[in-house]
């Protein structure tokens, strides 16, 4: 029997410190993510970044908490419900980091009989960080817990036309009647060395004005050229006009050279730029959650405002918008039917 699992990234159980310092643990320490040896990893994540960082992060979570509970777990269940609704086989879904967890979520659909699973991670750009640690990690509970179920892997969805076209119309809803004077198209940051790690060439990506744009086996894993072709079919889908539009990347940490421009600085300028009204979309995400919540409805708002603007409009996610659920229904009936 075949079904389905959906997998996001995942929330601490609640915006406290207490909480927040285990979900940081077990993401920071991730080798998929901060990439060095266990070591050094766990020097930096333990001696270092874990004795300040809980605070901070749970006062950025307390701000955007819901009622309900993280947004992006609230979200993620609604757009989850609604594709359930919508296909003809046992589905379940996790969280790579936090609950969910993936174990229940296979189990879940072991316990149903089934022996063939969709593994679905929820992201559009393939990246280290998010993609691959989440197939990984899979595989190795597969082997141990699950030996005679196999997978089926959906690849990243950054340039297929249903996606390109949900979150055009997407977009295009929640801009209304703003007269924005510029459209930022804001990804989550990874740090240069992830691009060429994915590179199965080994040699193509150079992070340079060309390699994204040249033909290359290099572009079916490559975080850096997917965000800027799903920013070029985007743009051509919705026909915005050259210079009315640009592409940055978010949420970085010190110390690493991470993929520019930095969506923080451009913001700061574009005021002095004569950018007065400004909307920005998150398309590295499905699922509204802190880095778009907080870090861009709230903190790039307020620093737009600061430097001189005027009107700042976060565009949100696609979250459980009835297309987007329509079209991910569809892919999972598809497969079903393969």
């Amino acid at each position: 029997m075949k079904g389905a699992l959906l997998v996001n990234l995942g929330s601490p159980e609640s915006p406290d410190a207490k909480d927040v310092k285990p979900y940081l643990d077990q993401f920071l320490m991730d080798k998929y993510v901060i990439d060095v040896p266990f070591l050094l990893r766990a020097f930096l994540v333990r001696g270092i970044i874990l004795r300040k960082r809980p605070e901070k992060s749970a006062a950025a979570y307390k701000k955007i908490w819901w009622e309900e509970g993280s947004p992006l777990i609230v979200l993620s269940k609604r757009m989850f419900a609604k594709v359930e609704k919508q296909v003809q086989i046992p589905m379940s879904l996790a969280m790579r980091y936090g609950k969910p967890d993936i174990l229940s979520g296979l189990q879940q659909l072991h316990d149903k009989g089934v022996t063939e699973v969709m593994l679905f991670p929820l992201y559009p750009q393939h990246a280290m960080a998010s993609t691959v640690t989440i197939l990984v990690l899979a595989e190795e509970l597969r082997k141990k817990h699950f030996p005679d179920m196999k997978f089926t892997t959906v690849p990243a969805f950054y340039n297929k036309p249903d996606y390109i076209k949900n979150l055009g119309e997407s977009m295009k809803k929640h801009l209304g009647n703003f007269e924005y004077d510029h459209l930022l198209f804001s990804y989550h940051g990874i740090p240069e060395r992830h691009v060429r790690k994915t590179d199965v060439t080994k040699s193509h990506c150079k992070i340079d004005n060309q390699c994204c744009i040249t033909p290359s086996p290099a572009h079916e894993f490559c975080y850096r050229h997917q965000c800027y072709e799903t920013t070029r079919q985007v743009v051509e889908y919705l026909g915005i006009p050259e210079g009315k539009y640009s592409q940055t990347f978010q949420s970085r940490l010190a110390g690493d050279k991470w993929l520019e421009p930095y969506t923080d600085i451009e913001i700061d300028k574009m005021p002095e730029k004569g950018i007065k009204k400004l909307a920005v979309v998150t398309p590295a995400f499905v699922a509204d959650c802190l880095e778009t919540l907080e870090e861009i409805a709230m903190e790039a708002n307020h620093q737009f405002k600061e430097h001189g603007g005027e009107e700042f409009l976060a565009i949100p996610c696609l979250n459980d918008d009835e297309n987007w659920c329509a079209t991910v229904a569809d892919w999972v009936n598809q497969w079903a039917k393969s």
